[in-house]
């Protein structure tokens, strides 16, 4: 199948399809360069094209699927939500142009929860007549929650278009309960033997639901509660109740840990790869070497949940 990624950050929709049962040939869009380092790196095959802008159907072979998740700045909730009149945001305008140019079997369009309401709702309701106004597709979407699948509270709406020939079947609604989505949502914690995770003033939400808040691409914001450990690398110490565990602790490897007790630290890169189901040090690399902790944190906080994508990708198969 060839996969046209826009926006494709560090590959989270090619591989959450290729988890799914896709076989992808891909051609992948990105103008942050660390993010295009990271997925070449990851999926050395690929085939770059450029900025989204500069894209053209007639340059390319066959698309089979498109896959975008559009800068998401200007519907954002903790923005100022200036939506489709936001310089980012518009960006879909050219995905929704090479979906026109294309015609591929499908497209999947993921963003934050605030494209619901943005401009009391006027964004999204442009944005479907926009796909309607292709013709020949058939529109789904839905509000999906990481917390369903990984120990993180992230929703985001996914919205699939696919050709009104295909029948038998539908995408949604996808529920924790249903086709066995829920999974163990746990994740091992990574190790953090310095205090160079450590902040002490910095505050987290309370939550009751086992789950880190989202993910975003800032550093500062993605942190979690501390746990302590033994000397064998069991857990021995919890927070108390209304102070969830943000993520479950298991004993890995048994190594030593500093004791943090009732403290707070920030997450690891590798802690945050597994909170968007990527494998473990999926960014460490790039093309050209060692890439900075600080792109890392934003590449996985700007990044879609592979899990979500597979779960999605797995009801397309079925069509």
């Amino acid at each position: 199948m060839n996969l046209l990624d826009l926006f494709s950050g560090i590959g989270g929709f090619h591989l959450g399809l290729e988890r799914a049962g896709f076989k992808i040939n891909s051609f992948n869009s990105e103008i942050n360069k660390y993010a295009n380092q990271v997925y070449k790196n990851n999926f050395k095959n690929s085939t770059y094209v450029g900025s989204v802008a500069d894209v053209r159907g007639s340059d390319l072979p066959r698309i089979n699927a498109i896959t975008f998740g559009s800068p998401c700045q200007d519907f954002s909730l903790a923005g100022k939500q200036k939506g489709m009149g936001g310089e980012r945001s518009s960006l879909i305008l050219e995905a929704i142009r090479l979906v026109k140019e294309c015609r591929p079997d499908f497209f999947i369009w993921e963003n934050v929860k605030g494209t619901f309401s943005s401009n009391s709702g006027e964004d999204f309701a442009a944005i479907l007549q926009a796909f309607t106004n292709i013709g020949g597709y058939r529109l789904e979407w839905q509000l999906l929650n990481t917390k369903w699948f990984l120990p993180q509270n992230r929703e985001r709406v996914y919205l699939v278009g696919y050709t009104s020939n295909k029948s038998g079947g539908q995408i949604f609604p996808i529920t924790r309960e249903s086709n066995g989505v829920i999974k163990n949502n746990k994740i091992n914690i990574g190790s953090a033997r310095t205090r160079k995770y450590m902040n002490q003033a910095q505050k987290l939400e309370i939550r009751n639901d086992n789950s880190t808040n989202t993910l975003t691409s800032v550093q500062k914001d993605n942190y979690v509660l501390g746990y302590s450990r033994d000397r064998k690398g069991k857990v021995v110490s919890r927070h108390k109740k209304k102070l969830a565990n943000t993520l479950h602790a298991s004993s890995g490897s048994g190594n030593n840990t500093d004791q943090f007790i009732n403290s707070i630290r920030k997450l690891t890169p590798l802690e945050c790869e597994r909170l968007q189901g990527f494998p473990d040090d999926w960014t460490k690399f790039g093309t050209e070497g060692l890439i900075s902790n600080t792109q890392r944190y934003k590449m996985c906080g700007n990044a879609v949940t592979v899990d979500v994508v597979e779960a999605v990708g797995k009801q397309i198969l079925k069509l």
